[in-house]
């Protein structure tokens, strides 16, 4: 499919600098440009391409100043980063959507399908379960009894849902992802552990989007809670009876022990890890590799681990560099006070 630049600048709210008629039907990251396609420009360090560029549009900042001509039409925009997600979001909704169920499929008899909905091969849907309008449901997905999942759901290949845990609209699973496996429950006894039976669900709200193999844990009474917004990337791990704020997001491998609740527009780093039966407040920013074992009151920033606020751990940073010398000159201390006692004596 081919568009003009001013029928992208009208999308977009942009304004057309160049050749209102340039023709684009890809999209080429800046450096790669070629004729026919479109790139934008965000970060200052890429700048420099842009006066090499082969992208026949690219999209800027209204701010951008150029120090010499440009063969690229530009469209300049608010904000370029923004705009782009934008047009890659309508390119996508533009793509076909498959429908149907493959024969090679199972869906129980009990199961409800809704309208536009596609399953393909070798997926299972269970008992009970409920499936929403424009579903799309990849090969070798297993939705369990009772489940029900909402409209416009996308569920890559080899997802889990457990049985009756409940997906909201919109939402996107990707591959390999469990939804709905026991929390980890176990008492110790002499003999070993008894398993504490996990006989809760998992509730995931609308507009949400889980990254390949991420696992979310069922509770072990009432809902595990992942709220509308919330973005997990790859290999997240979330704890039974977890709350999840709305539109949080948490970056790979990021850990949330049993029964904490993490609250809303919280931004997490890789790796970051939360204990268990604790509370982060809202708008709270942790680091990579952080790890908060202790509740957060929100609008913080922390790092480190255990976690602390950037100042103090900046502080510490420093002097942990400097211990070998600390410790050298201590010891050269304390032989001179010997020394000087020895003498007295």
């Amino acid at each position: 499919m081919e568009f003009s630049a001013k029928q992208i600048a009208d999308l977009i709210q942009g304004r057309v600098e160049g050749n209102e008629e340039a023709k684009i039907h890809t999209f080429a990251k800046i450096e790669e440009g070629k004729e026919g396609a479109i790139s934008f420009l965000s970060n200052p360090k890429y700048t420099h391409y842009i006066y090499d560029t082969q992208s026949s549009v690219v999209l800027v900042n209204d701010d951008l100043q150029l120090e010499r001509p440009v063969s690229a039409t530009l469209i300049r925009v608010k904000n370029a980063y923004e705009a782009v997600a934008k047009l890659l979001q309508f390119y996508t909704q533009m793509k076909p959507k498959k429908t149907g169920v493959d024969p090679l499929a199972f869906v129980s008899p009990k199961a409800k399908l809704g309208a536009n909905c596609y399953v393909g091969a070798f997926a299972y849907i269970g008992d009970g379960t409920v499936i929403g309008d424009n579903a799309q449901i990849y090969p070798h997905t297993v939705i369990g009894d009772g489940v029900t999942v909402g409209n416009d759901c996308l569920l890559y290949p080899n997802v889990t849902i457990y049985e009756g845990c409940r997906l909201g609209n919109r939402v996107t699973i990707h591959a390999g992802s469990v939804i709905g496996a026991d929390g980890f429950g176990f008492a110790p006894n002499a003999d070993g552990y008894d398993k504490i039976p996990q006989i809760g669900i998992v509730t995931i709200e609308d507009d949400v989007e889980i990254g390949a193999n991420t696992c979310v844990d069922r509770s072990t009474m009432g809902s595990t809670v992942i709220r509308k917004g919330v973005k997990l990337d790859n290999l997240v791990q979330i704890a039974h009876n977890v709350e999840v704020g709305e539109n949080t997001v948490m970056s790979a491998q990021v850990g949330v022990a049993g029964s904490t609740k993490i609250g809303a527009w919280c931004m997490c780093g890789g790796q970051a890890g939360f204990a268990g039966h604790i509370t982060v407040g809202d708008k709270t920013f942790v680091g990579a590799q952080c790890g908060v074992n202790s509740s957060v009151k929100g609008n913080e920033s922390l790092i480190g681990s255990p976690a602390q606020e950037p100042k103090g751990f900046f502080k510490s940073s420093v002097l942990f560099r400097k211990l070998p010398d600390i410790y050298r000159q201590l010891n050269d201390l304390q032989k001179e006070v010997e020394r000087l006692k020895n003498k007295e004596q």
